[in-house]
């Protein structure tokens, strides 16, 4: 029942019936009198949060309202259209990848943490069990897809041309030894997907809510050294210096959030701070 409503919820606010208006000039990131309202993705993002409201938040002062989304899309509009404070659900790349397509005027805070990206398979349980031409579901936004791309040239499956970098596409697919089969998917969908492929990359995030453990069930797993692909929390241009905002921040990049993540997710979620 808590996650029907925090859907509905979400769904609420992007279609505009929240208190807070989008026809406002006002930001509600810097008034002290309200909740931080702040939009997540459930997992990890929206239990690490739950964690600082249920043991930090209070002792700080910090009031917080936590709104789920079950998507990508939904958190940059409502934040946007300030039905939201902040977001965390996503990473820089990704956010780059938003504000030049739809415009937006929003400033990335520090990192948090980062989920790996990682191979999953219900028929096999090793790269090299991949048979010719095998099916295999990617991200199928351009942020996410790049990244599948440089785990399986990472782990050896493709090989990308030179430069092709963290913004890869299929067309800069070298070599595919296997003549693997991409089929891209919302990222949301991927878990799914599953019953009907040879294999799926699917972001942390989704893979843990969908009962897979990234750092024990992936054939393959992103590294974290240099790893841009951090979480973190983004604001309107302009909130980042809020009182509340700034507040948010010191208590996510603490010891004891620190703890939560290591403690909770065993490796498949490590903090980037």
């Amino acid at each position: 029942m808590r996650r029907i409503t925090a859907v509905f919820a979400a769904t609420a606010l992007v279609l505009g019936l929240a208190a807070c208006g989008s026809d406002s000039d006002e930001s509600s990131a810097a008034s002290p009198d309200s909740p931080l309202k702040v939009g997540v993705s459930p997992v990890p993002h929206g239990e690490i949060l739950t964690y600082i409201k249920d043991n930090l938040a209070e002792q700080a002062g910090l009031s917080l309202e936590i709104v789920e989304f079950t998507d990508y899309v939904q958190p940059n509009r409502a934040l946007e259209e300030k039905q939201l404070d902040a977001n965390y659900f996503q990473t820089v790349p990704y956010l780059e990848t938003e504000k030049q397509a739809k415009g937006y005027q929003f400033t990335a805070l520090s990192p948090v943490h980062i989920e790996p990206l990682g191979l999953y398979s219900k028929k096999f349980e090793t790269v090299a069990e991949l048979p010719e031409r095998a099916v295999v579901a990617i991200p199928n936004d351009p942020t996410n897809s790049g990244r599948a791309l440089n785990l399986l040239a990472q782990h050896g499956i493709i090989t990308l041309n030179e430069g092709a970098g963290t913004s890869a596409t299929q067309r800069d697919i070298a070599q595919n030894p296997k003549q693997l089969q991409f089929r891209e998917l919302e990222a949301a969908q991927l878990p799914r997907s599953l019953d009907d492929t040879d294999a799926s990359v699917i972001n942390g995030n989704y893979a843990i809510e969908s009962g897979l453990k990234p750092s024990t069930d992936s054939l393959a797993l992103e590294k974290p050294e240099n790893n841009p692909n951090a979480n973190l929390v983004v604001v309107r241009d302009g909130d980042q210096d809020a009182p509340r905002v700034v507040k948010l921040e010191e208590l996510l990049h603490s010891a004891e959030v620190k703890k939560f993540i290591e403690d909770k997710y065993q490796g498949s979620v490590l903090p980037a701070f």
